[in-house]
């Protein structure tokens, strides 16, 4: 249940000063990363391993965006909806892009998974998102929006670039590590020996680096989120809308039921660990929030499932790769 609570008007100037404080926050996270991966190849290759650790990564962001998203959703077994099956459904989006300035509507995909998941691929130029049929069937028109506009928040701050980015870092950072453990181990004799020091600096470094990369990817991920949440609130102008949305995904996924029939099976997750903030802070976050600028967006009564795939009936089944129809 979500308890109303007053809203914090914002000025213009404090708005945007949050929003830089946020930019500021991932620059400095990715530049972080970017610190460790080039110390990383500086000490494993010299200035020639620094080289080619800027060339791996360009190439790596230069290749990305070429990766169609509909590529990505079919690997997911996603299905694409045209306008005509979810007339609705892409009429919000529609008002959605509209409010957040996205010349391209993105591509709405339907997920043929009764777990409640969304999300987004591409760049702002093409994107897609993903919906799962058990959030079409359990989310609520207004929660709905509060969703989708979360989504084009990621789409328009071009997040998943970000991200893509702060992953290939990661990959090349614990590859780096790797290959300089492993040269420290065929060194060895060498050292046992007297015959070279032991840079144990160094050593830490490449022992612990892809930790810390993965400490800071892990930060840079709930910065973003927490972003996402509130540009979905100024674009939605409903912040309780997804903040009700929020609960319902924490409530109706498999830790609510595991709590009740199996008490104590999960271990909790430091929150340095979580990928996403915890849904409480998100919740308490929007519902502290700024009235928003915008009028709270018209959203329809009701939302019909898409037709051309609002088949999926009888109980799932799991699969390698999750729980699908």
């Amino acid at each position: 249940m979500i308890v109303r609570r007053p809203l914090v008007i914002l000025s213009e100037r404090q708005r945007r000063l949050h929003k830089l404080r946020n930019v500021v926050q991932s620059a400095l996270l990715v530049l972080g990363m970017l610190g460790i991966l080039g110390l990383c190849a500086f000490f494993v290759w010299g200035w020639v391993g620094l080289v080619w650790a800027v060339v791996l990564t360009g190439a790596s962001l230069l290749l990305a965006p070429s990766i169609a998203p509909e590529w990505v959703m079919r690997a997911y077994g996603a299905r694409p909806l045209a306008p005509a099956d979810f007339p609705e459904g892409y009429g919000l989006l529609r008002r959605l892009a509209a409010r957040a300035g996205l010349e391209r509507l993105p591509r709405l995909f339907w997920l043929p998974t009764p777990i409640l998941n969304a999300f987004a691929v591409g760049r702002p130029d093409r994107a897609a998102i993903g919906l799962s049929d058990g959030l079409l069937r359990t989310l609520t028109p207004r929660e709905l929006a509060g969703v989708l506009a979360h989504e084009l928040s990621h789409v328009r701050n071009d997040d998943l670039w970000i991200m893509g980015l702060a992953d290939v870092v990661s990959r090349l950072t614990s590859l780096l590590s790797w290959l300089g453990q492993l040269l420290f181990i065929f060194n060895l004799p060498a050292l046992l020996t007297g015959e070279v020091a032991v840079p144990w600096l160094v050593v830490l470094l490449l022992v612990f680096a892809p930790t810390l990369v993965g400490l800071l990817q892990l930060a840079l991920s709930r910065s973003r989120e927490f972003d996402a949440d509130l540009d979905a609130a100024a674009l939605t102008g409903d912040p309780q809308g997804l903040a009700s949305a929020l609960a319902k995904l924490e409530r109706f996924q498999g830790r609510f039921w595991e709590e009740i029939f199996m008490p104590g099976r999960r271990m909790p997750i430091p929150s340095l660990l979580r990928t996403h903030p915890p849904t409480e802070e998100r919740i308490r976050r929007l519902l502290d929030l700024y009235e928003p600028v915008e009028p709270p967006i018209e959203v329809p009564e009701r939302i019909v499932g898409p037709r051309s795939v609002w088949i999926a009936s009888g109980p799932p089944r799991w699969h390698r790769t999750g729980v699908w129809y």
